[in-house]
């Protein structure tokens, strides 16, 4: 497998943790849309595209669950996305700060 592909918007919005979204084309066949870029407490690192729909629990009472809608079955996968993307990202940032000299 291949990524072929990443596009980055940035959306840094005051008082939040996502500093952007990405796309992504793996193998010129598939495209993957909404990877939100997070800021955590380690650093970057990537959220796939989920889904969220509120369900009873064994109480009786509504929560929230959500759900991946695309997600790596693996490690090795999951570290090549976030390789690329925050790699995207950060090429990103340095064409943004250039343009402000």
């Amino acid at each position: 497998m291949e990524i072929t592909s990443v596009k980055v918007k940035k959306e840094e919005r005051e008082g939040s943790h996502m500093k952007g979204r990405a796309s992504v084309v793996v193998d010129n066949g598939l495209a993957i849309h909404n990877i939100r870029i997070i800021e955590g407490k380690n650093g970057l690192f990537i959220a796939m595209p989920s889904t969220s729909r509120e369900v009873e629990n064994e109480d009786g009472e509504t929560v929230t669950v959500h759900r991946d809608i695309v997600h790596p079955i693996n490690s090795e996968v999951r570290a090549m996305f976030e390789e690329k993307i925050l790699k995207a990202y950060e090429e990103a940032e340095d064409e943004t700060d250039s343009e402000d000299e």
